[in-house]
């Protein structure tokens, strides 16, 4: 019941907003916005399940506590440990599901969404820069955009490639700001507080570089790349190994996304083991209060992966095992509070 509550509530902003409008436009047919809404339940999943993991734990023990069904279950010789074996196992389960839609099935959907819009003209002229993306549509170099705001961006790498396709040198700018000329077909980039790195016979010469322009020129694109949010981890992976051939050592941003997709898979065994002990406490009927407390420990978890996309950029804060501390803050937690109600303390 709580997984499809949050399913909905977590799809509705992105139905209203995308695909009932293709309906209302005439842009798309009703068996359309069907597939559309089909393809968004996989990647809105992702989240719906730990919640509904959660909310569900608090509601069950806290009216469990409240109904004194637990001081009869310990008069009967059960432990707390043995009474709530079943339900840990069951969020070892959730977590495999977790697993199977995070690495492979949430991606694809994603991906097969967004073909699906633009196949109906729903894509934006703004697609010729994508973010957090390694483009590869510039002859002679790749580019990284962290991202982009109207005309800032923020976030830049730039690789310089030589004729063999390696990396000779490297920019990267802190901020910038972007024009595009379409008389021109080119997009003109400033970029401020940048620095350079040379790279000459295997030896790095970093120096600062102050301010730099970079030209780029235009090409058609029938379709937009997929972003790295939008990859499998088998691509993910892949595209690692691609970037490292090239020469370009610093895969943060990739890290970044392919320890994300394996931590959040086991949100429902520390959301368990937390709102076991925390449902307990709370001691209550209500229904409210378990879906407050739910909501502020989704808030406490997420944000890390929310710190740890946000220092993408930044290798040397290891923003990818960032992503990790939310699991081992909360299952360290759980285990604490489940090892304190057993005692009855």
């Amino acid at each position: 019941m709580t997984v499809a509550v949050f399913t909905f509530v977590l799809m509705l902003a992105t139905v209203l907003k995308e695909v009932l409008a293709l309906l209302v436009n005439r842009q798309a047919t009703f068996l359309t916005v069907i597939q559309a809404i089909g393809l968004l339940i996989p990647f809105v999943m992702v989240y719906a399940l730990p919640m509904g993991m959660l909310t569900a734990t608090l509601l069950v023990f806290g009216r469990f506590s409240a109904d004194q069904e637990l001081t009869a279950v310990r008069a009967s010789g059960i432990s707390l440990v043995a009474l709530v074996t079943p339900v840990l196992l069951l969020s070892v389960l959730m977590s495999c599901v977790c697993a199977a839609i995070n690495l492979e099935a949430a991606p694809r959907c994603r991906v097969a969404y967004k073909h699906l819009l633009f196949s109906l003209g729903v894509a934006k002229l703004d697609l010729l820069l994508p973010e957090k993306t390694f483009i590869k549509d510039f002859p002679g170099m790749i580019l990284y955009v962290g991202k982009i705001s109207g005309t800032n961006v923020q976030d830049i790498w730039c690789y310089d490639l030589d004729a063999a396709g390696k990396v000779k040198s490297q920019l990267r700018a802190e901020s910038g700001t972007l024009q595009v000329d379409r008389a021109t077909k080119t997009i003109n980039m400033q970029l401020f507080k940048t620095w350079r790195t040379e790279i000459i016979e295997g030896e790095r010469r970093p120096y600062y570089a102050g301010e730099a322009g970079l030209d780029l020129e235009m090409k058609e694109k029938t379709e937009k790349e997929p972003d790295l949010s939008d990859l499998t981890f088998v691509q993910l992976h892949a595209k690692k190994r691609e970037l490292e051939s090239l020469g370009i050592r610093d895969t943060t941003p990739v890290q970044v996304y392919m320890h994300s997709q394996v931590a959040f898979s086991f949100a429902c065994i520390g959301f368990t083991m937390v709102g076991i002990p925390l449902g307990i406490r709370a001691h209550r009927r209500e229904t409210s209060i378990g879906v407050a407390l739910a909501l502020v420990l989704v808030g406490v978890y997420y944000s890390f992966f929310i710190l740890g996309h946000s220092l993408g950029t930044h290798p040397q804060l290891a923003p990818h095992l960032i992503v990790w501390l939310s699991n081992f803050i909360f299952q360290a937690v759980g285990a604490v509070l489940l090892w304190r109600a057993n005692r009855g303390t």
